[in-house]
């Protein structure tokens, strides 16, 4: 394998990785890679940008994910992203939902790899910042190494040096996307085989992944492990991640801390008059597996979610165990 220093990641997740969720993980773990959901490209050049791209420097380091397949687009829409300070972009070449294969983008790209290559080749001489791709490892039922062997290959030839690969196949039609992250079976020894034959790329796997033990046992195969669900369903997972992955020494916060050092955020959510569920409804899992878990859930969902008080908030945390 190559000496990469072994990454983490949370995934970029549809209506869960925003800057309220991104903010709430870096209370846990300041050096796990953070991705924000991915943003169509013609959104960032006309939406409403600081909702689709504001954050915190603490989120740092954070990849945007960019959705698009026009090539003019995306360089448009990561110059605009640069300027709000990301400095690394990945390339969505693995969701399929329908609304983006309407749009010829996400998983659909992996019928297309010379397009993702120019788009790819486009961001790279449009901004001097890394420029990845995450992706499945193919298409429908069609269980085709050398498929994906030939998509990696063309993309890797303009210069891409890290693929984030779903180690399953994205099934375009008759499935949702919740299913397309059960159904389609995970072929871990695709992404194996990929990291063998192409020695000098970062490869990051990506699916199913839940345990300290999983995760090491990956990194004996591959770059760089990323997490999804796990991390939003059980975020207290990753509290020792910066000693044990990066080898940072600091004292690991309890989950009680945790809570408690997001009154300020939420403080601060209050002072704008926003809705504190917007933050609290990521933190249901804080407590995942603990024997107050279930009261700490129903109190966020429903009685905080229902008075908006933050006070509620700051009763709650006291009442919880570290």
């Amino acid at each position: 394998m190559t000496n990469y220093t072994p990454k983490i990641a949370i995934a970029p997740m549809l209506d869960w990785s925003d800057r309220h969720y991104r903010f709430f993980m870096r209370q846990i773990t300041k050096h796990t890679t953070l991705y924000t959901e991915m943003v169509v490209a013609d959104a960032a050049i006309h939406g409403e940008r600081d909702k689709l791209l504001g954050f915190s420097e603490c989120e740092q380091p954070l990849v945007l994910q960019l959705g698009g397949s026009d090539p003019i687009k995306l360089v448009n829409a990561a110059k605009i992203s640069y300027d709000y300070g990301y400095r690394e972009i990945n390339l969505n070449c693995g969701c399929p939902s329908d609304k983006v294969q309407s749009g010829s983008f996400g998983a659909c790209l992996m019928r297309e790899p010379q397009l993702v290559a120019d788009c790819v080749k486009a961001l790279q001489d449009g901004l001097a910042i890394p420029i990845t791709v995450k992706h499945r490892i193919g298409l429908d039922y069609d269980y085709n190494y050398d498929y994906l062997v030939d998509f990696v290959g063309q993309i890797a030839a303009v210069g891409c040096t890290h693929f984030v690969v779903h180690a399953r196949n994205a099934v375009l039609k008759g499935l949702t996307p919740k299913a397309n992250r059960d159904v389609p079976p995970l072929r871990y020894d695709f992404v194996y085989r990929l990291k063998q034959d192409f020695p000098d790329l970062e490869i990051m796997i990506n699916g199913g992944i839940k345990t300290r033990a999983e995760i090491d046992e990956q990194l004996t195969q591959v770059d760089g492990v990323m997490l999804g669900r796990e991390a939003y369903y059980n975020p207290y997972l990753f509290a020792d991640f910066d000693g044990r992955y990066y080898a940072v020494e600091s004292e690991i916060i309890s989950r009680k801390q945790v809570a408690l050092a997001m009154i300020p955020y939420l403080e601060q959510i209050a002072a704008r008059g926003g809705r504190l569920h917007h933050a609290t409804r990521h933190m249901i899992g804080l407590y995942h597996g603990q024997p107050r878990a279930k009261f700490w859930r129903q109190r966020l969902t429903s009685h905080i979610t229902q008075t908006k008080s933050l006070q509620d908030y700051i009763d709650l945390v006291e009442q919880m165990d570290d």
